[in-house]
């Protein structure tokens, strides 16, 4: 039995400058979603919970909290960012130029800016990246710029963490 490995994420070396990574993935916030994060991170904007009070508002209607929609990129993002990240170094420039609803689908897709060897650790290296969020109408909703520590291919830190299993697999 040959046991397979699942490419998953990059390593430091994959990296080229002005590559354009595309999340395979799509994510449809919904309401649950957004009253969740709200109430987890004791938001208290009205806007974000209150049918009522957010129909005052210029938009007329519940925005989703911009902390959601932040997390929610970012986490499209690692398969082909930070998948074999170490650290996150830095975030910079993040904007919300569209609002966010409930029912919006986002996607994102990310540029290597920048790309240098680590002067400390010699078993990775430091990549930066524009990251912008679209929704389902391809306007975007978020852009920000992430540096992050990636692993270098050979380094040992992340590799050999799966459990030898106690006795082999059978089929059934």
């Amino acid at each position: 039995m040959a046991i397979r490995n699942t490419w998953f994420g990059r390593y430091f070396e994959d990296y080229e400058l002005g590559d354009v990574y595309r999340s395979p993935l799509g994510r449809t916030i919904n309401e649950v979603d957004n009253t969740w994060f709200t109430l987890l991170t004791m938001n208290t904007n009205e806007s974000h919970f209150n049918a009522h009070y957010a129909e005052s508002t210029p938009f007329g209607k519940i925005i989703v909290n911009s902390g959601l929609t932040v997390a929610l990129v970012l986490g499209l993002s690692v398969i082909d960012t930070s998948q074999k990240a170490f650290a996150n170094l830095g975030w910079d420039k993040i904007k919300l130029p569209e609002p966010v609803f409930v029912g919006d689908t986002l996607y994102v897709e990310s540029l290597v800016l920048d790309k240098r060897e680590s002067k400390s650790r010699p078993y990775g290296g430091i990549v930066s990246f524009r990251t912008r969020g679209l929704n389902q109408r391809g306007e975007t909703v978020l852009i920000y710029e992430r540096t992050v520590f990636i692993y270098k291919r050979d380094a040992r830190q992340d590799k050999g963490n799966f459990p030898e299993p106690s006795e082999p697999i059978e089929e059934l």
